[in-house]
């Protein structure tokens, strides 16, 4: 029997890799998102994560088509960058409100169902920023500790019930989230041109990057294994990234950063 999986923010980047590696893999994809798409093997369902009963509605009509639901992927997401002190409080909620709570939607609307039938996988996208905090970017970085911290905590509490719950952590990939962030320039003056030389070079990095098929594979295969860590960096030099970032001193750690991204 097929699995059943769902991803949101599938219809381009990440997302859609890794709905089209899990199509590839055998299973029957859903694909939630607010744009329209096509993809062979593939269904689509219109649906704003943040909006917990188009969420509900959905996940109601693909177990009444498929009956179940084994994999979910909570992919959907964006970032914005600028200066802390001057991100307007209502872009910071709006972040947040994607980002970690379009997920706990989801969530919220799934195991119930893989309570009953006994097993599931949940993985949520988080990001390598969520342990290597990138300056003007914080609140980008904010919503993807808090995916991190929500997966540890979740994983905990529905493991009990076959449920296992991971966040795979992407560092520098190359799709269109750069050419979507929504940059502000504001205060520039004040911090002595440092914030767009901080989002220039991530934006580099982020072009220069692993290509978005690689991640989506790596996704695929995360919410395929039998076992798997809470969280998890995608590639070597992340996965050290990631490691580093627990062992060094914190000092040390955001002196690195300073150097990388604040300069």
């Amino acid at each position: 029997m097929k699995k059943v999986a769902v991803v949101t923010g599938g219809s381009s980047g990440i997302g859609r890799c890794t709905a089209q590696a899990l199509c590839d893999a055998g299973c029957k994809v859903w694909e939630l998102s607010r744009r329209d798409f096509s993809e062979p093997g593939i269904s689509h369902i219109s649906a704003d994560v943040t909006d917990a009963d188009q969420v509900d509605a959905a996940i109601k009509m693909i177990l009444a088509k498929d009956g179940r639901i084994d994999i979910l992927v909570n992919n959907a997401g964006f970032g914005i960058s600028g200066a802390a002190e001057v991100t307007e409080n209502a872009d910071a909620k709006r972040l947040i409100d994607v980002n970690l709570f379009g997920m706990v939607n989801m969530a919220k609307a799934v195991i119930p169902a893989m309570r009953a039938q006994g097993a599931g996988r949940i993985v949520n996208l988080s990001s390598v920023a969520a342990v290597t905090p990138i300056p003007f970017q914080a609140w980008y970085t904010v919503t993807k500790a808090a995916v991190n911290g929500y997966t540890m905590a979740l994983s905990n509490e529905v493991k009990p019930f076959g449920i296992t719950v991971c966040a795979v952590m992407p560092g520098d990939i190359r799709t269109g989230f750069t050419a979507a962030r929504e940059k502000s320039a504001a205060g520039d003056d004040i911090y002595g041109g440092r914030i767009a030389r901080s989002v220039g070079q991530m934006e580099r990095d982020e072009q220069n990057g692993m290509e978005p098929a690689v991640a989506g594979r790596f996704i695929a295969r995360t919410a395929l294994k039998k076992r798997v860590k809470p969280l998890t960096a995608i590639g070597g030099v992340y996965k050290l990234f990631s490691v580093l970032a627990k062992i060094l001193p914190a000092r040390l750690v955001n002196f690195i950063l300073y150097r990388m991204y604040a300069k």
